[in-house]
């Protein structure tokens, strides 16, 4: 998601690059431009619909920057009227300064809410971020835990069976097995655990 919010920041300025360049002539600026403003509107409902397995607009934090005080839907959508409207207007070969002048302006305002948006989504990654590894620390504990009381178990299995003599070698080897087990598991809880912290 922070990709596809960076994304539009980066079509945008694509966009209204390539609508100065098809404005000035220059051979398939105009459908580069068109290209450019595609990629921006499929990113922006994307993250706004949750099309292409994107979630949408799925918390109150993001609620609020769309559609309450940055207000970044209302700004994002007419930028897009307007770059549609720029790029018609090109296509028909009319007088489009006034509306070019007006994409113009309206890019860094864009900008600014674009870059509020992408700092939201970094924010919610952090946050996503230190969940889950608080999420694998519990479960690498609760992983420990159990290959310590296995070990546990193993130890006292060894201990009954050299205590039965001939009767309990068979018992000692696969207790002796379990052990080496749980070391296993445990070795690798403690790496996992290792990852987790950093």
């Amino acid at each position: 998601m922070i990709n596809l919010s960076g994304r539009r920041r980066f079509t945008s300025q694509r966009l209204v690059l390539y609508a100065v360049l098809a404005a000035q002539g220059h051979p398939g600026a105009l459908d580069t431009a068109r290209d450019a403003l595609k990629l921006f509107r499929d990113a922006h409902l994307a993250l706004i619909e949750g099309k292409n397995g994107h979630p949408g607009v799925f918390c109150e934090e993001l609620h609020d920057a769309y559609f309450g005080a940055l207000d970044g839907d209302r700004i994002i959508a007419e930028f897009l009227a307007l770059a549609e409207r720029v790029l018609n207007a090109l296509e028909a070969g009319g007088d489009v300064q006034i509306w070019l002048d007006e994409l113009i302006r309206s890019t860094t305002p864009l900008l600014a809410v674009l870059n509020q948006l992408t700092q939201v989504y970094e924010e919610l990654s952090q946050r996503h971020s230190i969940v889950l590894r608080c999420q694998a620390r519990e479960l690498l504990g609760t992983i420990t835990s159990i290959a310590r009381q296995a070990r546990i178990v193993s130890f006292n299995a060894q201990i009954v069976a050299s205590s039965a003599g001939q009767a309990g070698r068979a018992f000692a080897v696969i207790a002796t097995e379990l052990s080496g087990i749980t070391g296993e598991i445990d070795k690798l809880a403690q790496e996992a655990l290792g990852n987790a912290a950093s």
